[in-house]
């Protein structure tokens, strides 16, 4: 093989279609869209209707409420804090911090904060300071010997 005999495949490229470009191409006239109707003139969309009956959208049932501002915290399990601190990604005699955390990749972003939970479970004597933490994993923590302090904005809600 040369480099000139080098191609595509063959139906691995098509031409555009150009419709409305007259009888000779099979598409023209009205382009394809049939005669007169909402759909056949530009610029209407007829999205989820269906053609009078009750759309979809509206004969399922709505249900709760999105707190348009809740907050989204980064998880983080026991389990998870051990297996780094085992592989020596984490230093369980320093200080664990949102910002330890997140440099030796246990979390890949802080969003509103880090919430600790209590799956799986840690040996080892480790102070962490986070965001939020469940009364399983702080007592799990606790029994470690380690200690688990909340950040003053979780204190308030």
């Amino acid at each position: 093989m040369k480099l000139h005999e080098l191609r595509d495949n063959d139906g691995a490229s098509t031409k555009r279609l150009r419709v409305g470009r007259g009888p000779g191409s099979g598409k023209g006239k009205t382009g394809g869209r049939g005669l007169k109707g909402q759909k056949s003139r530009s610029g209407v969309a007829v999205k989820g209707y269906e053609g009078g009956q009750m759309p979809l959208y509206q004969r399922l049932p709505k249900r709760g409420f999105n707190k348009p501002n809740r907050k989204s915290f980064a998880v983080v399990n026991l389990g998870t804090v051990q297996k780094f601190i085992d592989a020596g990604k984490l230093d369980a005699s320093a200080e664990v911090t949102e910002d330890t955390l997140l440099q030796a990749g246990v979390i890949r972003r802080k969003r509103d904060g880090v919430r600790l939970l209590g799956k799986g479970e840690i040996t080892a004597k480790v102070t962490l300071h986070v965001t939020g933490a469940s009364k399983g994993a702080v007592e799990a923590v606790e029994k470690a010997g380690g200690k688990v302090s909340l950040t003053a904005a979780a204190a308030a809600e």
